[in-house]
Formats: structure tokens, sequence, C-alpha cells
């Protein structure tokens, strides 16, 4: 006998309540094993993608491509068991039905959209059904779907837990209207919040919204303009780089750096390694000459806890560099850089680098950096003044190596020249730490002789 069995959007981990559909991997009516991929999803901090925990035959997906979807919303439903195939046919009509259920709610409607969600009894199986699986797999008792309705009417969560929204817009909008999201009724279906029930919270009303609307629509777009939404990981970017500028009082010192012999560093190794060895990349030895920097200035690899009004110091160096992909720019993190040779930090920013650029990054190889290495060289320029990457305290960026006219040893010569900037907190440090710091960094670039000196 075949049962149907459906699976939820799992928790992302990272605190990640929501996640955006980018493509489904799989068809209505396919067959699928335990662990295959079902569709991939972008979070704010990565593209993931998410496996299913059962075999058998899909017979419903819930969501359209662009859809967001908060965690514990249904994803699919497989029939699985020795008659999965009678199951799927007999459930083919209401799987069509609920991938084109579309609408946000309210009456005049807002361009939202929320797929796969019925109303009434309806609903309220399914819920019952979501909690009894995912008390079976958990071990836990279900919520009782009363209390649930009741928790969600009143805007709160049975678990203590995120209140479902929309779109992480309405999340962000309550923040800065300094709105409980607890204490709001949603209008939407199964009690979820809307943008209009953060406005109408706030004051401004239907009349205020539609006023809003109606300005907007009264500009006419310019001709080619295009929209491009921010959310997934480019919201995230933007919205922590605005917190960013609104918190940390940066500052920016910068130097030029011959870079000759820490050229000739590089190809010396690379051919000592041969052809089967470690290829050593420039941000490597980078990387590896911070670790050190910061080992002489731990002061640096640090945050500022406003809350408490304390610096804390951390232990180990989680290194950030920056990485260019099609879905923008990305930050990815090598754990404990400092415990790491050049080596084993060439290879491991190569191998998420190409993560990076295949989108399979997880969120715990995008967060948790306490200081980041910025390689603005390749774009071919030679400086920047970067935003920190909150809540760091500090980014080296790196400028194109170029070869400019320089005085060595009293003489005019042509030499490989790096521009390097120090982006500091100038909470946590004043300027004649950062330019010791800076001055260690160009010194090592130099003369790599004095990198080895120093470990």
């Amino acid at each position: 006998m075949a049962a149907v069995k459906e699976f939820t959007l799992p928790d992302l981990g990272e605190g990640l309540t929501e996640a955006e559909i980018v493509r489904w991997l799989v068809e209505v009516g396919e067959v699928v094993t335990v662990d295959q991929p079902l569709v991939e999803v972008e979070t704010a901090k990565a593209v993931v993608e998410v496996p299913c925990p059962y075999g058998g035959v899909v017979t419903a997906r819930f969501g359209a491509q662009g859809d967001t979807l908060s965690v514990g919303r249904p994803l699919v439903t497989v029939a699985v068991g020795a008659d999965a195939g009678v199951a799927a046919a007999a459930t083919a009509g209401s799987a069509e039905g609920a991938e084109s259920v579309q609408g946000d709610g309210s009456a005049e409607g807002s361009g939202n959209v929320l797929v796969g969600y019925g109303t009434g009894a309806a609903t309220a199986r399914r819920r019952s059904r979501i909690k009894a699986v995912s008390a079976a797999v958990d071990h836990a008792p279900p919520v009782p779907p009363e209390r649930e309705a009741a928790a969600v009417r009143g805007g709160t969560h049975p678990d203590g837990g995120p209140v479902a929204v929309i779109s992480p817009l309405v999340r962000r909008l309550a923040r800065e209207k300094g709105l409980d999201l607890r204490a709001l009724t949603g209008s939407g279906p199964d009690g979820l919040i809307m943008r209009a029930d953060v406005d109408r919270a706030a004051g401004a009303g239907a009349g205020t919204t539609r006023a809003a609307v109606a300005t907007t629509e009264a500009r006419p777009a310019a001709e080619g303009e295009v929209r491009v939404p921010l959310r997934g990981i480019l919201g995230a970017v933007a919205e922590k780089l605005s917190r960013s500028r609104r918190e940390i009082p940066d500052a920016t010192c910068w130097v030029d750096a011959d870079a000759t012999e820490l050229l000739a560093a590089r190809a010396a190794m690379n051919a000592a390694a041969g052809d089967g060895g470690t290829r050593i990349s420039v941000l490597a030895l980078m990387a590896r000459i911070v670790t050190a920097a910061l080992a002489r200035h731990p002061e640096l690899n640090a945050s500022v806890d406003t809350a408490r009004g304390e610096i804390v110091r951390l232990p180990a160096v989680h290194l950030g560099f920056a990485a260019q992909t099609e879905r923008g720019l990305v930050v990815p993190v090598v754990r404990d850089a400092q415990a790491r040779t050049t080596a084993q930090l060439s290879a491991e920013m190569a191998r998420l680098t190409e993560a990076a650029r295949t989108g399979t990054l997880t969120p715990a190889e995008l967060t948790g950096g306490t200081f980041t290495l910025n390689n603005y060289g390749v774009f071919g320029v030679d400086g920047s003044t970067p935003i920190l990457n909150h809540p760091e305290a500090g980014m080296l960026g790196v400028g194109r190596i170029a070869a400019k006219p320089w005085v060595r040893q009293g003489e005019l010569a042509v030499r490989q020249v790096v521009q390097l900037s120090f982006t500091f907190d100038h909470r946590v440090c004043d300027g004649g730490t950062a330019g010791g710091f800076l001055r260690f960094v160009a010194d090592c670039v130099q003369d790599p002789a004095v990198l080895l000196a120093a470990v």
C-alpha cells in the first residue's frame, strides 16, 4: 500500500528562515531516490540543493521559480511504497492544481505569489500532516493543530521560532519601523504577514500605501529601465554593507610596495613543487602574510559587541577572501588560516573559489569570517577604500601588480609594484596599530625573508 509523504523546506542552518526557489530538479510524476536533489534554492548565504528524504514518485511540487518559502513550508509530496505509481496517478490532478494556485490573500493583490496552499479544512489537514511527519522524524509530539492555528492567527509561533512573512523585505521593513512581528496579525494565507500588514501597523494605513503605489505608477519608467530585486545573496550583501557603513567608523591607510621579490619567491616555490605539486597563488602568499601580521597584531582579529560595549578578540583567524561570481560578489572563508601552510592555503582557496563559481558553497563556508583579504587587483585597478565585512574589524586590499619606476638601492629601476590598503574599525585600534600592521605586510611583500623571520 502506497503512502504519500509530504516533505517541507528543512532548516538550512545559520539561522536562515526562508529560501527562494532557483530551479526545480525534478518533475511531477518522476521517480526519485533517497538523497536525490529535488530543488535548488537560494538563501541569504548561498545557493544550495535540497535532497529528498524519501524514495518514490513525486506527486506534487509547491512553489515556482522565484517564489520565497519559509522553513517548514511544503516542498513536494512523494508517494512511497509498492503502489507508488497508483498513488501518483490518483494525485496527479491535485498536483497540477497545487502548482497553479496564486494570490497574496488580499482583495486588491500586491503582485506577491504564494504557490501550493489552499484554505479552510484542506489547509488544516495539510498542516496537521506536516507536523505529524516532522514529529515522527524528530521523535517529538506534534503541536496540536488548534493551538498552532491560534498561534499563527495571533502572529506568534507555537515553538518560539520566527514568524512567517511573505518576503525578507517585509521582515526588514518591520525591523526598520521598530515593529514586533509577533504582535501582528497576518492577512495572508495561514496568517502569513504581508507588507500591507506592516504598513498598517506602522500607521501608514491602506490609503498611504495606495497613494505610494499611485505615485509610483504616475512616474513612467525610462525606456530600457531594468529593476533587479534585492533578495537572496544580493539582498543579504546589500543589507550587510549598509549595516557596516551605519555602525562602523572605518578608516583606510595605504602604501606602495615592491613585489618583485615576492613574485620571484612564488616562481621558485612552484618550480620546486613540480608538475604534481600544489601551485602557489599570489593570493595564498598574501594570506600567509596576513596571518603572520595578525599574529603580531592580534587586536585586529576582532569585532565589536555593540550591545555589551566590548571589543571581542578572537583566537583563530577565519580568513575571508572576495570572489566574483555570476551571481555577484561572495566571500568564502578559510577556517583556521593561521594553522595552514602556504600550500594548504592555496589549495583551500582554489577549492572555495571553484565552489563559488559553480554555486555550491554551503552557508557554513560563507559565514564566520574574522578578517577579509580583498584582491581587487584582478579587476585591473590599483587601489580602493572598501566597506568592511561586518562585523569584522579589518580588511587588507591588494591592487594590481604592475611594472613601474622604483628607486632601489639609490638607483632608478623598473620593478613590479603593488598598492596595499588597510581598512580598519577605528574603535578597535588607532592609526599607529593600523600603520604597524600595514608596514609589516609591505615589508614581507618586498622581502619574503621578513616573513620567514616572523614565523
